[in-house]
């Protein structure tokens, strides 16, 4: 997929949900991943044509694991244009040294946000974007109806009323395998984390391609069914 229909399936996400408005400052959440490079550099593409005037910044939390892992991101950004800024953690350290959690992922979700916030709104930025796709929309689906027993997902726009700054999610119409190529070519960092390929959402990922191997656009079909819940209302309370 080109980066021309990359954009406008991401521009199709941002018309739907109203993500950007004018005067918006928009700071991303840049792990290192594919996922946050590439919409980094989808959202710098959008900014050039977009009729709506915002700023953008790229954000990274540091959790402690290794000195300097940042700095061809740093070096990226300069060369597109994108204000970048690395905040220093010890999450690592408090996570995995003090605490010694066995299930760190959902703890370490949690500070890592909440540095997050807490940087953006000190740097007087009102909305954070985040790399989620498709796939993640079904991932989270799927974990949420194994392990709670709920049909539930991200939104993909949310207001965070605490720490007055809305979230954004560019990138749900966009599927895994289509970023890619585009990745490819970005300064993709590697996840030094030790609970990484060991968490629940991977073993989600598996469970989905053993499905899509015995019914071929299952993901898909799970992704339309949650966009478009209008369409199956499994229950009418109203009949009797």
């Amino acid at each position: 997929m080109t980066i021309q229909q990359l954009l406008s399936l991401m521009r199709r996400a941002i018309n739907d949900f109203n993500m950007i408005e004018e005067g918006d400052k928009i700071a991303v959440g840049v792990s290192g991943g594919k996922d946050s490079l590439v919409l980094l550099q989808l959202l710098k593409a959008f900014q050039r044509f977009s009729d709506k005037q915002f700023q953008l910044m790229g954000i990274t939390i540091d959790m402690g694991f290794s000195q300097d892992a940042y700095k061809p991101i740093q070096e990226f950004c300069q060369k597109i244009g994108v204000e970048y800024h690395v905040v220093k953690t010890d999450i690592a350290e408090i996570i995995f040294d003090a605490r010694k959690e066995k299930n760190p992922c959902s703890l370490c979700a949690k500070m890592r946000r909440g540095a997050l916030n807490t940087e953006i709104v000190a740097r007087g930025f009102n909305k954070l974007a985040l790399g989620h796709h498709k796939d993640d929309v079904v991932e989270t689906f799927m974990l949420s109806l194994f392990h709670e027993g709920r049909l539930s997902t991200f939104q993909p726009k949310s207001y965070m009323s605490r720490m007055d700054v809305t979230l954004i999610r560019p990138m749900i119409y966009i599927e895994e395998r289509d970023i890619v190529p585009l990745a490819r070519t970005l300064p993709v960092v590697h996840n030094p984390c030790p609970a990484n390929k060991h968490t629940e959402r991977e073993s989600m990922k598996k469970v989905l391609k053993q499905l899509s191997e015995q019914y071929p656009g299952i993901s898909n079909k799970f992704a339309n069914a949650i966009m478009h819940p209008e369409r199956y209302n499994l229950w009418d309370k109203t009949q009797k």
